[in-house]
């Protein structure tokens, strides 16, 4: 049995390898895979909860569950840790620290999604958010798409600005600090990484062709964008049953009558599989609804387990 650090798990993950792999995930028939599609959810004591996120595939094959909780008192409010098992014996392979595993699947999925919904000339992507997901979204996005032009906004205005020097420094880009308006109106890729639990971007603003990716929200009472932006997009998800039961992004305007279910127009084995069109048009605004997936953790945490035997063996023969 292995333990991993987060550090150790960010050594072995390059963005656009993990965007394959998670990709070719969604594509398969989802044949010999089982995953719960929303997460079993434990109260714990009116300031916090924790989630559990179990998933088997046998096309890895893979099995382990991720434990996540999220406490409003904590300094660092989400914490995640994943168990990997072998799928054959049930034995513990792997104890993982999983909080960037978490947050770059989550990127990385915005990235599939991205590909097969986003126009093909899109050259300004925005970021909403200055925490680890904004960073992670940051990483990957500009790792697998060639942006002429990046905006990121925060929830203030010193905030937009020190995230957007951290970026441009790191990553050796043009980052520009925006207000709200600017980045939803200007960007032809957004991706919305807050904690709000409201709207941070009016649907008003965005202009036709524009793509989002939302991964902030994952309750059914939170939401990252107003009712307008989703009766605007061509909305997929990443599966039916998760999005129905916990995206306040759906939810929130399904319950003010402003879309219903028909308004979500395929899953993310969809279009990956080609069984539908992610883009129809040039003009269209597609939305893409990021809650985080359990096949996703799977295959992240298979991955690194799995480069890190080729290296050890590596490091045997020499």
């Amino acid at each position: 049995m292995q333990v991993f650090t987060d550090s150790e798990i960010q050594s072995l993950l390059y963005p656009s390898e993990l965007v394959e792999v998670i990709e070719a995930a969604f594509a398969r028939e989802y044949r010999g895979t089982a995953v719960m599609p929303a997460r079993t959810l434990v109260q714990v004591a009116g300031h916090g909860v924790l989630l559990v996120m179990p998933c088997y595939d046998a096309a890895l094959p893979g099995l382990g569950t991720k434990l996540l909780t999220a406490f409003d008192n904590a300094a660092q409010r989400l914490q995640a840790t994943y168990v990997l098992l072998d799928p054959v014996t049930g034995k513990l392979r792997a104890l993982m620290a999983a909080n960037y595993l978490t947050d770059i699947r989550t990127a990385a999925t915005s990235a599939v999604a991205t590909r097969h919904m986003a126009r093909r000339d899109a050259k300004v992507l925005g970021v909403f958010g200055t925490g680890r997901q904004a960073r992670s979204h940051f990483k990957v996005m500009t790792a697998v798409h060639r942006f002429e032009r990046i905006l990121v906004c925060g929830s203030s205005a010193d905030r937009s600005r020190a995230f957007a020097t951290a970026m441009a420094s790191e990553f050796g880009l043009t980052v520009e600090p925006a207000d709200a308006r600017t980045c939803a109106s200007e960007a032809d890729v957004i991706c919305t990484c807050t904690t709000s639990s409201t709207s941070v971007l009016e649907g008003k603003w965005l202009r036709p062709g524009t793509h989002l990716n939302l991964a902030g929200a994952f309750q059914p009472d939170k939401r990252e964008v107003d009712s307008e932006t989703m009766r605007r997009a061509r909305i997929v998800v990443e599966t039916y049953e998760s999005a129905f039961a916990e995206a306040g992004d759906l939810l929130i305007p399904m319950s003010e009558g402003v879309i219903g279910r028909e308004h979500v127009i395929a899953d993310l084995h969809e279009i990956t599989s080609g069984k539908k069109a992610g883009r129809t048009s040039a003009d269209e605004i597609t939305l893409f609804k990021n809650l985080g997936c359990a096949l996703e953790d799977l295959v992240t945490a298979t991955l690194a387990w799995q480069k890190a035997e080729q290296r050890r063996a590596h490091e045997l023969r020499w």
